[in-house]
């Protein structure tokens, strides 16, 4: 089965860089039923955390960051690669980047079992819609 690669959007939220912080707001999305495609979290200036909240459904989790107080950054976009593992799965996506000088500016990716793999990434916005075409991502 070929890679998929899907154009996604994300947001940010900021929180305390302490222990239980990323638990507490993955508890309250999961109580809500909110579903993530990916997660990424890290650590940021003066004591904070950015995590990154990449869902299913971006209404869903706008409801619940109100609820709870959330200060979500602005929608930002991204790409989900999921496809087979083997040697050089990666490669093959960050090649076609670099190939067609599109800088990555992060990018994520880990075997998933069972022969599959994912990654996220991100390029600039003005480096946006032509990644889409390269990758040709829907």
């Amino acid at each position: 089965m070929a890679d998929r690669v899907k154009k996604v959007n994300y947001v940010y939220v900021t929180v305390p860089n302490r222990a239980g912080q990323g638990a507490k707001l993955l508890g309250e999305l999961r109580e809500a039923g909110v579903n993530l495609l990916a997660y990424s979290g890290f650590p940021g200036k003066g004591g904070k955390a950015q995590l990154d909240l990449i869902p299913e459904d971006m209404a869903a989790l706008k409801r619940v960051a109100k609820k709870q107080g959330w200060r979500l950054s602005k929608a930002k976009k991204g790409f989900l690669v999921q496809g087979n593992d083997a040697v050089g799965a990666v490669h093959r996506h960050i090649d076609k980047l670099a190939a067609n000088r599109i800088n990555i500016t992060a990018a994520d990716a880990v075997a998933a079992g069972k022969q599959r793999y994912g990654m996220i990434l991100w390029v600039k916005p003005k480096d946006y819609s032509r990644a889409a075409r390269v990758l040709k991502a829907k």
